[in-house]
């Protein structure tokens, strides 16, 4: 299982995708090795983090919630004060001068490209919060008293539910608005912590 670099670089999407992908391989009981490589997006087949590497076989990426991943890069590399005080420092921390610098703006290039062409370029910060919010709603209404949101067993929704959500509550940003709109659902909260305790939290201890 590859991811990029360490918890101090790695940036708050690409957190949310390896936590998601961990914890669903844990919830399969199947042995985890993490293996954090600086250029662990250039390793993947299709560009993107986590990847894992399963004998001869390589696969990248468990299937994206779209709306998550859309909000967390707008708010890393569309809002200037995260762009300039978290991503792009961290983006560019393995590398050396100019060439860290060169990568962290083309990086944001890119985002911000992609953001106008799925229409997002346009948002505000507090219209991403918005549909951050309904979203987190529409998991809670979902997810309801049950533990996991098929009843009694984890599936590969809740791991990746718990990859982003858990990120977003746990990783330093500008602001904590986006850590409230998820604290908001007091389930959700529940919810990703029986899965911390559950299958993260060391037992031997």
């Amino acid at each position: 299982f590859f991811c990029f670099y360490t918890e101090d670089q790695i940036l708050l999407s690409d957190c949310a995708s390896s936590l998601a992908v961990q914890a669903y391989l844990r919830m399969c009981g199947l042995p985890v090795q993490v293996v954090c490589r600086a250029n662990a997006e250039y390793m993947s087949p299709s560009g993107k983090i986590p990847f894992i590497h399963v004998g001869n076989q390589v696969v990248s990426e468990l299937g994206p919630i779209v709306q998550f991943t859309r909000a967390k890069l707008y708010i890393q590399w569309c809002d200037d004060a995260t762009a300039a005080e978290i991503s792009r420092p961290r983006y560019s921390s393995p590398y050396s001068w100019p060439l860290s610098n060169v990568l962290a703006y083309q990086k944001q290039w890119e985002v911000r490209r992609k953001m106008n062409a799925i229409g997002w370029g346009g948002k505000t910060l507090e219209q991403v919060y918005e549909d951050v919010s309904q979203c987190c709603q529409a998991l809670s209404q979902r997810l309801g008293t049950q533990p996991y949101f098929f009843n009694k067993q984890p599936t590969e929704l809740d791991a990746l539910v718990f990859g982003h959500l858990f990120t977003i509550l746990t990783t330093r940003l500008t602001s904590t608005e986006l850590a409230e709109r998820v604290k908001s659902c007091s389930n959700l909260l529940s919810f990703c912590k029986r899965i911390e305790q559950t299958y993260f939290e060391d037992k031997s201890s």
